[in-house]
Parts: C-alpha cells; structure tokens; sequence
C-alpha cells in the first residue's frame, strides 16, 4: 500500500512540472526570480519550486475607458467615454509582465489622461466633426507610450461625447436655423431661374406675330377643359375699340 502511495506522489509530482500552453497564450518563466524565457504553445515543463511561470493572453482585447469630464478649447465642458483596442505582442511578452503591473488598469489610466489633453486642443463643434481625427490622435500618444510594455494599440474610438442641454438645445436651433437659411437660398435660386425663364418666353413671344394670341388661346382651352371651372373672358383693348367704331358707323346710317 505504501508503494501505490509513493508512485501516486511522483505521478503528481512530474504532473506538476507540465504546463499546457494554449495556442492563444504565452508563459513568461522565471527561474529563482530571473527571466529566462517565453513558453510557447503545446505540453512545456516548469520545475517546480525553481521556477515560476506566468500566463499573458494575446487575443485583441476591448477595453473601456470610463466616463470623465474634460474642457474643450472653447471653455465647454464635457463628459466623453472611449474604448480601446490592443493586443500584446507575440515577441515582447515578457515586457507585458516585467515593465508594467495591472496593465489594464494602467491603459486605461493613460487613456483618460490623453482624452483630456486631446480634447482641449479641439472646440466644441470639431470635437463633434471631427470624431475619428480626435480618436486617432488619441491612438498615436498611447501606442507610443505602451510600447515600452509589449503591447500593439489597433484603435481607440470615442464612443460618447455628452454636452449640457441648455447647449443640446442652442445647438438644435442653430442646426435649424441653418437649415431655414439653405431653404430659403434654395427657394430664391428657384424663382431666379424662374423668372429668366419667364424673360426669355416673353421675348420669344415678342419676336413672334401672333404667338402671343395662340398662346391665350391655348391657356383658354386648358382653363375650359375642365367643367368646375369659371372661366373669364378678357377682350383686348383693341377688339373693343373695333366694336365701338362699327357701333358708330350704324349709328350715323
């Protein structure tokens, strides 16, 4: 019985030094303290007691950068939230555990930071155009700065800029303003054309003998094509003038 107990506690001895890297991960060891190298995927082994290992995932992670306050150029204050996307790098493993503690923690810290500074370099309204710039400028400053930790920032994105509403409304009615005021361009651009076109049909019926009675005529059919409609006739001056002339002449037989 003894014997079963002794090979039982050198299986799970020899079970202690197995370490199953998965294909997603890395292992940082560590022999009495001193780095020596990176464990990669498969059935590795670790002496116990001696050595010490640590797990680093390389999957891209989402990491949210909570919600702060931050002032714009224009002195508006502001509340802004992010999301930021990294992986640590295949190669430099080992600096994700030497060269920082918490690295979440400190990715995000230095986000907020860089949020801050990058937002005061924009007024209100290019902070809201000009989104994707604010963010990429974001990115550069911590790719730059957690380089030194092993990691590859993909992308930060601003996911929320929230303003007071007392300036939600100001801005909704200069947005309406703006649109009344294109409208308007629109609509005098309109009747511009409309009367060019009208000045130019004038002149062409001026040129023409007789095109401007055809024309009368065919307005008087449209008018009259349809039976709800009152129709009133007009005379040219001169027709009366006719009329009244014959009136005389049979007048003075």
């Amino acid at each position: 019985m003894s014997w079963l107990w002794l090979i039982i506690i050198i299986i799970a001895y020899l079970f202690s030094w197995i370490r199953i890297v998965k294909q997603y991960e890395r292992r940082v060891v560590f022999t009495w303290g001193k780095y020596v190298g990176i464990l990669k995927p498969g059935f590795r082994f670790v002496w116990p007691i001696i050595q010490t290992s640590q797990e680093v995932d390389i999957r891209e992670k989402a990491v949210d950068v909570p919600s702060q306050e931050a002032m714009t150029k224009d002195n508006v204050s502001c509340i802004i939230n992010a999301v930021i996307y990294y992986k640590i790098k295949e190669d430099q493993v080992d600096r994700a555990v030497i060269n920082v503690r918490y690295l979440d923690y400190a990715m995000t810290q230095f986000a907020q930071t860089t949020m801050r500074n990058i937002v005061g370099q924009f007024e209100l309204d290019e902070l809201l155009a000009k989104r994707e710039e604010a963010s990429l400028k974001i990115k550069e400053i911590v790719d730059e700065k957690s380089d030194s930790w092993g990691v590859d920032v993909l992308s930060v994105e601003l996911k929320d800029i929230n303003i007071p509403d007392d300036l939600k409304r100001m801005i909704g009615k200069q947005a309406e303003a703006e649109r009344e005021k294109r409208a308007k361009i629109i609509t005098s651009e309109g009747e511009v054309a409309a009367s060019e076109n009208l000045k130019k049909a004038a002149e062409m019926l001026a040129k023409a003998p007789g095109a401007l009675h055809l024309r009368t005529l065919q307005s008087i059919n449209d008018i009259s094509s349809d039976q709800s409609n009152t129709t009133v006739w007009m005379m040219p001056i001169e027709v009366m003038g006719a009329i009244e002339g014959i009136k005389n002449l049979a007048n003075k037989k």
